[in-house]
């Protein structure tokens, strides 16, 4: 999230064809307003995404053994290409620890990791790390839009990347990187740097 500026529910929703290492890049698709867009892929994710990937291989086989290896699609997608949901780069970068009934068919079907065990594991992390700032999965994002506007890129490419389609939304993030006394640093400050 910090790395791509991803919201949490993009996050979850992630399937494994979503992730592009020849482009190092991550496409969004259904984001916040049903909107689609990509954003970048850290450098220093790609050895644990193909870990995870790995992983999601290895469960999926298992699934497809127990008759569950098929995922949830949009009707569209379903019906245009109907053996997709059992294919592998459709299933879930993150997916559900367990197999549950989806409630829209009554189907079988491992869906992707909870929005509360992603909350769970933010806040094991604040704690571990003993940050004493409120923290939660927004923080990244937020954090994401500071950092780069402090390295000093565009508001424009930021607001692609967090998918923003007003660039007033984007500008929220402008009063953090303004410093106090109208962004001029201190003497004081200037002097030790």
């Amino acid at each position: 999230m910090y790395g791509s500026g991803l919201r949490k529910a993009e996050l979850l929703s992630l399937r494994i064809k979503d992730i592009d290492f020849s482009s190092n890049n991550i496409f969004v698709r259904g984001g916040k307003g049903n909107k689609d867009r990509t954003t970048m892929l850290p450098m220093r994710l790609v050895p644990a995404l193909k870990q995870q990937i790995a992983r999601v291989e290895l469960l999926h086989s298992q699934d497809i053994i127990d008759g569950y290896g098929e995922v949830y699609l949009p009707d569209a997608l379903n019906r245009k290409y109907p053996s997709a949901a059992k294919e592998t780069a459709w299933q879930f970068l993150f997916p559900s620890t367990k197999i549950g009934k989806d409630p829209r068919s009554g189907v079988l079907r491992r869906h992707h990791l909870h929005p509360s065990s992603l909350s769970k594991q933010i806040r094991q992390a604040v704690l571990a790390a003993k940050v004493h700032k409120p923290a939660k999965s927004h923080s990244f994002r937020h954090s994401f839009a500071t950092h780069l506007l402090e390295s000093g890129y565009d508001l424009r490419t930021i607001q692609e990347l967090l998918g923003h389609s007003d660039i007033s939304t984007t500008e929220i993030y402008t009063h953090v990187v303004n410093r106090g006394g109208k962004g001029v640093l201190s003497p004081a400050d200037s002097l030790f740097a």
